[in-house]
């Protein structure tokens, strides 16, 4: 496990985490895909327990909460975005148990003990995949369940150029990099959207879908399904052309987000 790299992140989060604030939450997935409204992936949450990786600053937890999750329970690197979601969820008269740790390690959560484990634009922060679908897996009761949602693979692999996009990048190539951020916003997203000088630096592993699917199941977690699709009103409607990192334009030729429900066998 790569401790620099989860270190210099969970600097930078401290630092940005306030203008993230309620930023991609449930019933959001992504950037312009369908939402939950549309998907149906979460199972009825009356008396479920439920558990947030990376869950930032509350909001899909009071989503859960709000649709009758029994005990709403959170994981996220920086205390400052655990700062606002207690605060948060607080002040909406909920109760949660959260936990300041990376994915990669277990800061004292139950084992077996989840119905559901999800992750709304946050999984690809971990550093070891492998170990983090591990966790993931003995947190969950038999048959449990786990959904994520990130940045599309195809994402790292597209640019930019004389108002074209090209293909610039190596699917295969899974080496980490460093981009900075200078904070959020309305369709910001919680993924590597690069910003100019002066931000904080943040690094992420690029994965392949293919990495995706073979680590949950040799985690014990069998993919129910796979969502590649841009949402219906970006489809319809004619879109300029744009150089922005999650851009209409874009959507409309390959998805900007992955969502994927698994099940523990």
């Amino acid at each position: 496990m790569n401790n620099d790299i989860l270190a210099q992140n969970k600097t930078s989060w401290n630092a940005i985490a306030d203008s993230f604030f309620g930023v991609t939450a449930l019933p959001v997935y992504g950037c312009l895909c369908p939402t939950e409204d549309e998907l149906h992936l979460f199972p009825d949450l009356p008396n479920k327990k439920v558990l947030d990786i990376g869950c930032g600053s509350g909001h899909s937890l009071k989503w859960c909460k709000d649709h009758g999750a029994a005990e709403l329970w959170g994981l996220d690197i920086s205390e400052r975005q655990l700062e606002n979601a207690q605060k948060f969820l607080a002040e909406n008269g909920y109760a949660p148990k959260l936990f300041c740790s990376p994915m990669e390690e277990n800061p004292g959560l139950p084992t077996g003990y989840f119905d559901v484990v999800y992750s709304i634009y946050a999984i690809g922060w971990m550093v070891d995949l492998q170990k983090t679908f591990d966790l993931i897996s003995t947190y969950l009761k038999p048959g449990g369940v786990f959904i994520f949602s990130w940045d599309h693979p195809f994402m790292h692999c597209v640019d930019v150029q004389d108002e074209k996009l090209i293909f610039s990048g190596s699917y295969f190539e899974q080496e980490p990099f460093t981009f900075t951020r200078t904070g959020g916003g309305k369709g910001a997203g919680r993924g590597p959207a690069a910003y100019e000088e002066g931000g904080n630096s943040l690094t992420l592993y690029n994965r392949r879908l293919s990495d995706y699917i073979n680590t949950l199941a040799s985690a014990g977690l069998v993919a129910l399904r796979v969502v590649e699709e841009t949402d219906k009103e970006t489809m319809a409607r004619d879109c300029e052309f744009s150089s922005k990192y999650y851009a209409p334009c874009k959507a409309k030729k390959f998805p900007l987000s992955l969502i994927v429900k698994a099940r523990k066998l």
